[in-house]
């Protein structure tokens, strides 16, 4: 089974950076406490790592 890994937006990309929101979008993640499972990647992971301050994460499965 794959890893899995849980995160949750709880900043608002208003007034940030567009390269921050297109992140958020990559993730799949535009508008508050909205929360996603996604396959943790190294590519994930690096999108994550780039805007600590708007996601959070809940957890890791796997």
């Amino acid at each position: 089974m794959a890893k899995t890994i849980v995160i949750k937006q709880v900043g608002s990309p208003i007034r940030r950076p567009g390269d921050q929101r297109a992140t958020l979008i990559g993730l799949g993640l535009n508008k508050m406490h909205r929360v996603r499972e996604l396959e943790d990647t190294p590519s994930v992971r690096g999108m994550i790592n780039k805007i600590p301050h708007m996601v959070e994460i809940l957890e890791e499965k796997g």
